[in-house]
């Protein structure tokens, strides 16, 4: 005759065994945090605050919600690296290796990317107030609906980024690359575009209030209904730009659309 189990003993079991691992997960989570910086590490949410990760090799790593404020990435590989929600006010991250990384509402206010490689890179909604990301390769990088205010792009690559709905008020774009850029309904008003390269980049319904574009190249770019009070174009090229009222400059154009 099978006698039938009883159910509180099997409770017992299932309660103990549940708080086994309960604790096994908890040692675990928190021994992640004294990993040694590898590639693939996970750091979720651990507390990196002024550590020194100069060229450390973090390729893969997973560094999502972690407080890494002041910490020195410099020269570091962080490709596909997964930082999204983190703490990383004042880092630096001069020539840092960071292609196809994600650093998605990250807050990274006056934190350093000089001459970093960013191709492809994800900021979406990040808070980058002051950064310096002058001389990077930001290539098809997405900074949609970031925080740019007072940013310096000066000599970047930004060919193919997206910059749609970012707040980049005083930004200095001078002398970089936006061939092919999205910058529509983006928060423009007195940025600095001298001497860049605009050619074919859409900037509609974006805001260029007192923006300069002093020397730019806007060769085919749109700026269909966008904002351009007291903007400067003194020696722009307009080469068939799609001007804020729908029209089309004329070939030739300098500096007034014709």
């Amino acid at each position: 005759m099978q006698i039938a189990a009883n159910p509180m003993r099997i409770n017992r079991k299932l309660l103990v065994l549940m708080m086994l691992l309960s604790v096994f997960c908890c040692r675990l989570s928190s021994a992640a945090c004294t990993d040694p910086p590898a590639p693939k590490v996970n750091w979720t949410g651990c507390d990196k605050q002024g550590v020194d990760l100069n060229d450390a090799d973090l390729a893969g790593a997973v560094l999502s919600k972690a407080r890494l404020d002041g910490v020195d990435f410099s020269g570091a590989d962080l490709a596909e690296a997964e930082m999204s929600f983190a703490s990383l006010v004042g880092a630096r991250f001069d020539g840092a290796l960071m292609r196809s990384a994600r650093l998605v509402a990250i807050k990274a206010d006056g934190a350093h990317f000089a001459g970093a490689l960013l191709n492809d890179a994800i900021f979406s909604r990040a808070s980058l107030v002051k950064a310096d990301f002058s001389d990077a390769q930001l290539q098809n990088a997405s900074f949609y609906e970031a925080d740019l205010a007072g940013a310096d792009f000066s000599r970047a690559r930004l060919d193919g980024a997206s910059l749609e709905r970012a707040r980049a008020t005083r930004a200095k774009f001078i002398g970089a690359s936006l061939d092919m850029a999205h910058l529509s309904s983006a928060q423009l008003n007195k940025a600095d575009f001298e001497n860049a390269s605009l050619r074919k980049s859409e900037l509609n319904q974006a805001n260029l209030s007192s923006a300069s574009f002093v020397g730019a190249n806007l060769t085919r770019a749109t700026l269909t209904e966008a904002t351009i009070f007291q903007a400067r174009f003194d020696g722009a090229i307009l080469d068939d730009t799609g001007w804020v009222d729908y029209k089309r400059c004329r070939r030739g154009s300098v500096g007034v659309c014709r």
